[in-house]
C-alpha cells in the first residue's frame, strides 16, 4: 500500500473530556466490575459447592475448577490478543464479552464437576481476551493527558465489583432467603444479565481510528474521527499540528512482532515482565492467604471471613482512583516506582508484625488495606505500562503476553508456596513468604526507576512509533 500521512492521533489527543469518553469508560471498563463481582462470588461459594445438595465437589475439584479458569484466562489472552491486533479492537471486544457472558451464564446451570470446570474455562478465556481488547481500545481512544488516570481507575474498578460481590454473598448464601442450591446459581445469573446490558452499549463504541490507519483503511479512520469529534462536541479547538506517516499493511507477520518485542523493545519487554509478575505474585500471595490467616491464626469463623474482604476491596478501588491523576501530572516513572516501593515497605513491615504476633484480626486487615491502597495502583500501572509502551500493531498481543505470564506465575507459584507455608503453621515461615513478595516489589521499583518510560502527556505514537512508520 502507498504511504499515508495522517493527523488522526493528534486529533484524538486534543479532544476535551466529553460524554463520548464517559460512554467509552462505561461500555468498555464495566467488564472489570463484573469480573470482580463474579470472581468474588466464586470464591465465596466454594464451601457451598461442597454441599451434597449442590454440586458436591471435593476441595481438590474446587481447586481444579479454579485452575481451569486460570488456564482459560491465559489461553484467551494470548489468542484474542493476537486476533485483536489482527482483525480490530471493536470486533474482538464483542466476541470476548459474549464468550465471558456465556461462561458465566452456563456456570449458573452447571450440574457436576466436569460441566462446572468447562464453563469456568470458557469464562476465563473470555476475561483474558477482554483484558487485551479493552485496554488497547481505551488507550487508543482517550486523550493522552488523561490516559494514565483513566486506565488506573478502570482497572481498579475490578475491586468495586469485588466489594459488591462480597456484599451480595451475604444475601445469596443466606439459607433463610434462598435454598442451598439456588443462591449461588443466582449470583452467576445476575452477572450474566448485567453483562448483556453492557454488550448492547458496546454498539455505540467505534473501531479505533489508529488501528484503521495502520491497516490501510484511511477513509474509514477519517470518518470515525469526524464522528467522534461530532459526538464530543469539540467546538473551537487548536489545529492538531503533528502528523504521522505510515506504510499500512493488511496484516503484520508474527515474526515481525516477535523481533520488535525481543529486539528493539527488549528493555521495555523486561520492564513489563517484571512489573506484571511482581504484582501478580503479591496479589495471589495475600489474597490466597487472607481468609486462611484469619481463620487459622485469629480464630475468625469461616462464614465471617468474607466480611474482611470489604475494607480490602475499598482500599484496592480507592488507591488507583485517588492516586491516578498523579501518574499524568507527576509522571509515570516516579509514581510507578513509588507505588511499588511503598507497597514493598508496607508488606515487609506487616509481615514482621504478623510474625511477632503483634496484630489481631482487625489490625491485620487494616495493614493489608494500607498495602493494597498502593499495590492496587501499582498493579493497574503494570497493565497501563504494558499497553502503552509498545507499537500499535502489537499493543494487544504484548499486553496479553505479559498478562498471561503474570497470571500464570502469580496464580501458580504464590498459592503453592503459601499453601505449603500455612500448612507448616509457622508465622515466621509465612513472614518469609511475605518478605519474598516484598523483595519482588522492591526489585520492580528499581527496574521501573531505571528502565521506566516517561509516557505521560505523550501520544501513543511518540511513546512507541508504529512498526508501519
Amino acid at each position: 500500500m502507498d504511504a499515508l500521512t495522517t493527523d488522526i492521533p493528534a486529533r484524538l489527543d486534543r479532544l476535551p473530556w466529553s460524554r463520548f469518553h464517559l460512554l467509552i469508560v462505561v461500555a468498555l471498563g464495566i467488564t472489570w466490575v463484573l469480573d470482580g463481582l463474579e470472581v468474588t462470588i466464586v470464591g465465596a461459594v466454594a464451601g457451598v459447592l461442597e454441599d451434597p445438595g449442590t454440586l458436591a465437589l471435593s476441595p481438590a475439584e474446587i481447586g481444579a475448577a479454579a485452575s481451569c479458569y486460570l488456564a482459560g484466562a491465559v489461553a484467551g489472552a494470548l489468542l484474542f490478543g493476537w486476533l485483536t491486533d489482527r482483525v480490530g479492537r471493536r470486533r474482538m471486544f464483542y466476541v470476548t464479552l459474549a464468550l465471558y457472558l456465556a461462561g458465566v451464564a452456563l456456570s449458573a446451570v452447571a450440574w457436576n464437576f466436569a460441566s462446572f470446570a468447562v464453563f469456568r474455562l470458557v469464562t476465563g478465556a473470555g476475561i483474558g481476551g477482554e483484558y487485551a481488547a479493552i485496554n488497547s481500545a481505551i488507550d487508543e481512544l482517550m486523550p493522552a493527558r488523561l490516559r494514565g488516570r483513566l486506565d488506573l481507575a478502570i482497572n481498579g474498578s475490578y475491586w468495586l465489583g469485588a466489594g459488591l460481590g462480597a456484599a451480595a454473598t451475604l444475601v445469596l448464601l443466606d439459607p433463610a432467603l434462598f435454598a442451598v442450591d439456588v443462591g449461588w446459581r443466582l449470583g452467576f445469573a445476575v452477572g450474566a444479565v448485567l453483562g448483556t446490558v453492557i454488550l448492547l452499549l458496546r454498539g455505540m463504541v467505534p473501531e479505533s481510528p489508529r488501528w484503521l490507519v495502520v491497516h490501510g483503511r484511511g477513509a474509514a479512520a477519517a470518518a470515525a474521527v469526524a464522528e467522534i469529534e461530532r459526538r464530543a462536541g469539540t467546538g473551537h479547538l487548536p489545529p492538531p499540528g503533528e502528523t504521522l506517516t505510515v506504510h499500512p499493511r493488511r496484516a503484520f507477520g508474527f515474526g515481525l512482532i516477535v523481533r520488535a518485542m525481543f529486539g528493539r523493545y527488549r528493555r521495555r519487554a523486561f520492564l513489563a515482565f517484571v512489573l506484571m509478575v511482581s504484582q501478580a505474585f503479591l496479589y495471589n500471595a495475600l489474597f490466597f492467604t487472607y481468609a486462611l490467616v484469619l481463620t487459622h491464626f485469629y480464630g475468625v469463623a469461616e462464614a465471617q471471613a468474607g466480611l474482611y474482604l470489604l475494607p480490602l476491596a475499598a482500599s484496592n478501588f480507592l488507591g488507583p482512583l485517588l492516586l491516578g491523576r498523579w501518574f499524568d501530572t507527576r509522571g509515570r516513572r516516579v509514581m510507578i516506582a513509588g507505588s511499588y516501593l511503598v507497597s514493598a515497605v508496607l508488606l515487609a513491615a506487616a509481615g514482621l508484625l504478623f510474625a511477632a504476633d503483634a496484630l489481631d484480626a482487625a489490625t491485620q486487615t487494616l495493614a493489608w488495606a494500607a498495602i493494597f491502597f498502593f499495590a492496587s495502583a501499582a498493579a493497574s500501572a503494570a497493565y497501563l505500562t504494558a499497553s502503552e509502551i509498545f507499537p500499535l500493531e502489537m499493543r494487544a498481543l504484548a499486553l496479553a503476553f505479559f498478562y498471561a505470564i503474570g497470571t500464570a506465575a502469580g496464580g501458580i507459584a504464590a498459592p503453592v508456596l503459601f499453601g505449603s507455608l500455612i500448612g507448616i503453621g509457622s508465622r515466621w515461615y509465612i513472614c518469609e513468604g511475605y518478605l519474598a513478595a516484598a523483595a519482588l516489589m522492591l526489585f520492580a521499583a528499581i527496574v521501573e526507576a531505571v528502565f521506566g518510560v516517561d509516557a505521560e502527556n505523550r501520544s501513543l505514537e511518540s511513546v512507541a512509533a508504529p512498526l508501519s512508520s
